[in-house]
């Protein structure tokens, strides 16, 4: 399994983090049609269970919100939410393995993400960000991590910001088979929340590729 390790500085911080990395058999054998048709269900299923929905009501607590807050940023999944699940926009079919943490995110509202394994050198460092150090984020647009990010770097640079978003080094693309999704946490969240949340994405990889090799841990 990949190599992912915390700081001592981050460790104390006791921000949970879940992995879940996935070795793809060859496309032919995966059930895209079955999923997509699950996923749909699962999206109108989050839809009949806002019929009234208020931001504050559904996100006024939110541990996300508050920690995106301290960095004057608007927690993306609960706009995701709004335009998915509320405003009924059609869920974005691309890439099945980029579909899969996507789905997670507007089911659960927790924040989830895709990198691909075989462009990440070494193993993944994960630290609490000091400064606004700069990287090249997803389709080639100028990022930086913040003060007291949660950022992960491999030896080649930074490969994530819990702020700022993905890299686009090691972005997942069309062709990646072996992927790890990160499923982040906030300051002082419930484990069991991060644990709830890997079991959720593993049962949709499981509906996609049955014969997809899975590891699991919680950092």
């Amino acid at each position: 399994m990949l190599k992912i390790t915390k700081t001592e500085e981050l460790a104390a911080r006791n921000i949970p983090f879940g992995v879940v990395e996935v070795r793809y058999p060859p496309r032919e054998e995966w059930r895209v049609d079955e999923f997509r048709a699950f996923a749909q269900g699962e999206l109108e299923h989050a839809r009949e269970s806002y019929p009234d929905y208020e931001r504050k009501a559904v996100f006024g607590s939110d541990p996300y919100v508050r920690f995106f807050k301290k960095f004057k940023k608007t927690y993306t999944v609960m706009l995701q939410f709004e335009s998915i699940i509320i405003k009924r926009l059609p869920f974005p079919l691309c890439d099945p393995v980029t579909e899969i943490p996507y789905l997670l995110e507007l089911t659960t509202c927790m924040l989830s993400g895709t990198h691909d394994i075989d462009r990440i050198e070494g193993g993944v460092e994960l630290y609490s960000g000091t400064d606004r150090t700069p990287f090249a984020g997803m389709h080639g647009r100028e990022r930086h991590t913040y003060p007291g990010d949660f950022v992960g770097r491999d030896g080649a640079g930074i490969i994530f910001s819990e702020i700022a978003g993905a890299d686009d080094r090691t972005c997942a693309r069309p062709d990646s088979s072996h992927v790890f999704y990160p499923v982040f946490g906030t300051p002082d969240m419930d484990r069991n929340l991060i644990s709830s949340a890997v079991d959720k994405l593993v049962s949709y990889v499981r509906i996609l590729a049955p014969n997809a090799e899975i590891e699991t841990d919680i950092i």
